[in-house]
């Protein structure tokens, strides 16, 4: 069974989204991270095997958090995007491989500025 959240909480000043799970996992989740690992088409595309590289996010905030059924939420950032369906299961899974998704998006971005 998926673990459930027991708290989101953003931290504007921070720019940060804290997940709290039943489970006692606790991810603190950069805004700039959220957007640039976005579930929707934009960031996804249709079957892409990783996400668009997306660039100029580092200062992006989120301005209003939807609550979408009672399985996920739509976050509204500063820049205009709104369009991923963040789930449960989608925002724990990028708290457990935030470390790794991060190396991922670093060693990409200095792919490209080479």
């Amino acid at each position: 069974m998926m673990p459930e959240p027991v708290e989101i909480r953003l931290e504007r000043s921070r720019r940060i989204l804290v997940v709290e799970y039943d489970d006692g996992q606790r991810f603190d989740l950069s805004c700039e991270y959220l957007r640039t690992h976005s579930p929707s088409a934009e960031v996804r595309g249709h079957g892409l095997s990783e996400p668009k590289l997306l660039t100029g996010k580092e200062t992006v905030n989120i301005r209003r958090i939807e609550p979408i059924g009672s399985y996920a939420v739509c976050l509204h950032f500063d820049d205009g995007h709104n369009t991923g369906i963040y789930s449960w299961q989608f925002l724990y899974e990028l708290g457990v491989n935030m470390e790794h998704n991060l190396d991922r998006y670093a060693a990409r971005l200095q792919a490209q500025a080479q």
